[in-house]
């Protein structure tokens, strides 16, 4: 005897919800009622519903067997789960649903107790933790996931309308969404699981686990070299602004080498609230620059390395417009990518004639308070939180004799928090908000100094120096002063410190320390 429709095929005619988070379920429900399915119902749930005149069958009134123990027993009960795991196409199962009187049910709607929410919260008890382990929740989702071919499984109050209009324009739900309900349902008791299992072993002092649940975004045509296969992965949880959420406007498939640049120009351009603007190749700024209007920190931050500009990633914190991409135009600039919070229609239309030109939107850009950096080694991996602390004038200390000058002052600060992203060993030229040098990535700081000296030449002279750490000995500073420094932010803290400072004051130069290092490795 079959009583069941085909797997394809799926009337929902009786519905099971108990859910701790109750957004949107009203008016959800209240749609199946008016579709004629019948509702089941628990608990909390239960009386949400009965408040707002839906007519709801408790689930204990179903089994003939009461809620137990401070509602901890609630449907762990043969005539839910066999309800819920019944195959419909198998005449056995059908008759013994027949001969214990089960009822199908063919829609659950369950999310579970908020245990990470209770387990974060200041003051909480263990008692108060444990009693939010759902035990009833996950398995009425397991059951139902697995039989996903004849039960609807919804997690998820943002699926609520969607599977609401899918019943009520066909009167069932198609078998392609059921598994990936399923799938939901089984993420959510893993991630459910995972975050219980975490509490108990930091509470027992055991070695923390760390887990990393990424999704896969594309496969790469290469990664770093052509030689090399790539596959770029997406952290699902992540919503902040930032190069894996940006929406693509225009040009073709980014590289492993554009993402992993456009992520460098665009977390720079993120720590600063004026308009800014930064060239970056090779994850190294090549051009940085500040002025209030952002079609002016573009021109300057392109003039200050117009070679090595040449095949760039630029980010701005402010919409891209007409007069940018006019000078870009005008000197015929070869960029690979724009990435900015928007584009203006006339930048759009003039940029789309530049068909391999990706531009990249971001919404408005935002620092991301909980990010981390992840470096992978052989046989494992480090994590620490990123270097978000943004340099500011409280954080100095003069130790020269020599005071700095206000504006000298606002040069430092915005150069020491440029260097902050440039590979160390690095230092940072700037004058009047623009970057006149820039040396990265030197195994020592003098030949830092020295490159930055080199590509800056002659605009070099009366800048302000930032380096990412400090001066083991007073030869980088005399490098400096031979360049044309004048004033030199850093953060302090060698053996020769004295010495450095003396010779400082010789030249006379100012000095300020921050007591903060940034390395970039």
């Amino acid at each position: 005897m079959n009583l069941s429709k085909k797997p394809h095929e799926h009337p929902v005619r009786r519905a099971l919800v108990s859910v701790s988070n109750k957004r949107g379920i009203v008016p959800f429900v209240r749609k199946l009622q008016k579709l004629g399915v019948e509702i089941l119902s628990t608990g909390g749930t239960a009386k949400e519903l009965k408040k707002n005149k839906i007519k709801v069958k408790d689930v204990s009134e179903y089994t003939g067997f009461p809620e137990m123990m401070d509602g901890r027993v609630k449907t762990l009960h043969p005539k839910i789960h066999g309800a819920l795991l019944a195959d419909r196409d198998n005449n056995a199962h059908m008759e013994e649903v027949v001969a214990n009187k089960i009822a199908l049910i063919d829609l659950v709607i369950v999310n579970l107790y908020p245990f990470r929410e209770v387990a974060a919260r200041k003051h909480v008890t263990n008692e108060e933790i444990i009693e939010n382990i759902d035990i009833g929740g996950p398995t009425l989702l397991r059951a139902s996931a697995k039989n996903y071919k004849y039960v609807t499984v919804v997690v998820d109050p943002a699926d609520y309308t969607r599977i609401g209009n899918m019943l009520e324009k066909k009167g069932e739900v198609s078998l392609e969404v059921r598994e990936k309900l399923a799938l939901k349902a089984f993420t959510m008791t893993y991630e459910y699981d995972e975050a219980i299992r975490n509490y108990f072993r930091k509470l027992l002092g055991q070695p923390e686990l760390l887990d990393l649940h990424y999704e896969k975004q594309l496969r790469l045509r290469y990664g770093e070299n052509p030689h090399q296969k790539a596959v770029f992965f997406k952290n699902p949880m992540n919503k902040q602004p930032n190069v894996t959420n940006a929406k693509i406007l225009q040009g073709k498939q980014l590289s492993y080498n554009n993402i992993i640049d456009t992520d460098a120009a665009l977390e720079l351009v993120k720590d600063f609230k004026e308009p800014i603007v930064a060239i970056v190749k090779h994850t190294n700024p090549c051009g940085v620059a500040i002025s209030p209007k952002i079609e002016d920190a573009f021109r300057k931050a392109h003039r200050v390395d117009p070679m090595s500009a040449f095949g760039c990633v630029i980010a701005m914190n402010r919409p891209c417009n007409e007069k940018i991409v006019q000078y870009i135009n005008a000197k015929k600039m070869f960029i690979e990518i724009i990435v900015a919070p928007s584009f203006t229609k006339g930048a759009l239309a003039k940029l789309s004639k530049r068909k391999n030109l990706r531009l990249l939107e971001t919404g408005k850009l935002i620092r991301d308070p909980e990010k981390i950096d992840i470096k992978k080694v052989a046989g494992g991996m480090l994590i620490q939180h990123a270097d978000t602390r943004r340099v500011t004038a409280k954080d100095l200390k003069i130790v020269s004799k020599k005071k700095p000058t206000k504006s000298q002052i606002e040069d430092m600060l915005f150069a020491r928090n440029v260097v902050k992203h440039v590979k160390s060993n690095s230092v940072v030229f700037v004058k009047d908000k623009v970057t006149t040098g820039i040396g990265a990535g030197q195994m020592s700081r003098v030949d830092a100094v020295n490159i930055a000296s080199a590509k800056g030449g002659k605009k070099v002279k009366g800048s302000v120096m930032a380096s990412d750490a400090f001066f083991p000995f007073p030869d980088g500073v005399e490098q400096a002063y031979k360049a044309g420094i004048v004033a030199i932010i850093q953060p302090g803290g060698s053996i020769r410190d004295e010495e450095v400072i003396k010779r400082v004051d010789e030249l006379g130069m100012s000095m300020v320390f921050t007591g903060i290092r940034s390395f970039k490795h």
